[in-house]
């Protein structure tokens, strides 16, 4: 058992790579210990294509075991040794979108209680994490188990700092409102410029409604991953029924065909402890920075 390091937690498999996968791989690089939680299998999930399409949930409802093993092999690629799920793998199941029947199952994670803080309160106070990451309170984009995953981990960090384990920093992952218009920008003129070809057929930019309702504000730390994108483009590869990733590397979609950037920053928002040292760009530039 490895303590000290960073602590993730995430609602979906996939989730962890989307969000935080150059972030994992840096940290690892580095020598760390880095864990991720992850609360649910993601059985609810859409597919990509026609291969999966018998696994979902009105079908063979195998998407959640499947996806145990894109999850395994997507840590890989960060170097993180094997899942971890809350409560044991299958206690709690995806509870899919917003005013979806899903969501009136009594496993569902929306559902799931006092008993997922208790079961993370255990988690934490097994690792004692100097960093944990998980989602702002809207669960970056909505979904009902990222909010869930939020209200969770924020209730087990003051629930494990009474019982003897006070977590130094606590973040929130983010995805840069700025960057990312910044990155979608040039790849619209990259569709002007290298056409045909610059997106996968089918794949479309986004209209700007979906990039207010993916990005965010108030970042106050820049983790620099340039240099682990290949382990992260690996790791996206690796979850085959949720995301698709371009040819050139640089773009990745979902099952909607929205093409977003990979982009070579990630973001956080710190809201539990004190920052380290802040650059000349006023944002600290790693989840550690102040702590021995």
């Amino acid at each position: 058992m490895s303590t000290g390091g960073l602590l993730l937690v995430h609602a979906h498999p996939d989730d962890e790579t989307l969000t935080t996968g150059g972030t994992i791989a840096h940290y690892r690089r580095l020598g760390l210990p880095v864990t991720v939680v992850t609360c649910t299998l993601g059985e609810e999930g859409e597919v990509i294509g026609d291969r999966y399409a018998q696994l979902v949930a009105g079908e063979a409802d195998q998407l959640g075991g499947y996806r145990i093993g894109e999850l395994t092999a997507a840590l890989a690629a960060l170097d993180v040794a094997a899942p971890r799920f809350l409560g044991g793998p299958g206690r709690w199941r995806d509870s899919g979108m917003a005013g979806t029947p899903s969501a009136a199952n009594p496993r569902a994670f929306v559902n799931s209680g006092d008993a997922a803080v208790d079961e993370l309160v255990a988690v934490i106070l097994e690792l004692r994490p100097r960093v944990v990451v998980t989602y702002d309170p809207r669960g970056g984009y909505g979904h009902p188990d990222h909010i869930r995953a939020h209200e969770i981990t924020t209730a087990a960090i003051e629930a494990a700092a009474a019982q003897g384990w006070d977590v130094p920093k606590f973040y929130w992952t983010l995805t840069d409102a700025d960057l990312l218009r910044q990155h979608t920008a040039a790849l619209a003129r990259r569709t002007v410029d290298e056409l045909p070809g610059a997106l996968p057929a089918g794949w479309r930019l986004p209209v700007e409604a979906e990039l207010a309702a993916m990005s965010t504000g108030g970042v106050t730390t820049v983790v620099d991953v340039s240099e682990v994108l290949s382990a992260k483009r690996a790791a996206f590869r690796a979850h085959a029924t949720q995301v698709s990733l371009a040819p050139s590397g640089r773009e990745f979609a979902l099952s909607n065909n929205i093409a977003l950037p990979v982009l070579p920053e990630e973001h956080f928002r710190l809201v539990r402890g004190r920052r380290g040292q802040v650059e000349a760009d006023g944002f600290e530039h790693d989840l550690f920075a102040g702590l021995d």
